[in-house]
């Protein structure tokens, strides 16, 4: 049984279960090495939007790559920010990401709507992901101890990075609930895929279509790599 931590009111979790992606899904896309490019790509096919740009969302370990359904955050910033000093000097954090961790499954992907300007992860809470399973994280504001947590081998992609804590400065408002980053939509289950060049939300009911244009795309890119490499002329390459 998932155990809480009593930092956020059971309210306020939409679901204590994140919805399981379909059958197989997960590690076809890890067979396509994560391939954001590919995926968009099926994904625009279809005529479906969802991407994130690694120029703003960028990840913390270069080279990392990840799938997994969404677990959701939605922070707010705190009404009671004329007592920042009061709630530091008694302790009274309004984050619960932590909550998120410990409701995910391994394998998931913690996707947080923050606040800008401050850390909405730090690396403590990245340690705690990493140990209950979390693959990485997709954060719309900033993050902090980003050494730790490239250290602990955890990738966040995140829109800023900042020193600023947000235990006294923001609220955790939901778990489990949708939310929006920039503009993209995400809801619990979504599938998260991310690498260097960015970010691709897929709705789970279009995953296998989608996936199974990204492996045809995949199996004609590799054809026409070796027949680049074996000399054969623009014109000439398989379609």
């Amino acid at each position: 049984m998932k155990r809480l931590t009593g930092k956020i009111e059971a309210a306020r979790i939409r679901s204590m279960e994140t919805p399981r992606p379909p059958e197989g899904i997960v590690e076809r896309i890890r067979a396509l090495g994560c391939d954001t490019s590919l995926i968009s790509d099926a994904m625009d096919d279809l005529g479906i939007g969802g991407t994130l740009p690694g120029s703003r969302y960028r990840p913390t370990i270069a080279g990392a790559g990840i799938v997994g359904p969404a677990t959701t955050v939605r922070n707010v910033m705190s009404p009671r920010m004329s007592s920042v000093s009061t709630r530091a000097v008694e302790k009274r954090n309004g984050m619960a990401e932590m909550e998120a961790h410990n409701l995910a499954s391994p394998g998931d992907v913690v996707v947080i709507e923050g606040v800008a300007g401050l850390s909405n992860m730090g690396g403590i809470s990245a340690l705690i992901a990493k140990h209950n399973g979390v693959a990485g994280a997709v954060i719309q504001g900033g993050i902090r101890d980003v050494g730790h947590s490239r250290a602990e081998g955890f990738p966040i992609w995140s829109s800023e990075i900042n020193p600023l804590t947000g235990k006294w400065r923001i609220d955790t408002v939901e778990i489990n609930g949708p939310v929006n980053l920039d503009g993209q939509h995400v809801r619990p289950g979504d599938l998260i895929i991310a690498d260097d060049t960015g970010v691709c939300v897929l709705p789970p009911e279009f995953a296998d279509e989608v996936v199974s244009r990204a492996e045809a795309q995949h199996a004609l890119e590799a054809r026409r790599v070796e027949a680049v490499k074996a000399g054969v002329h623009v014109a000439d390459l398989p379609k």
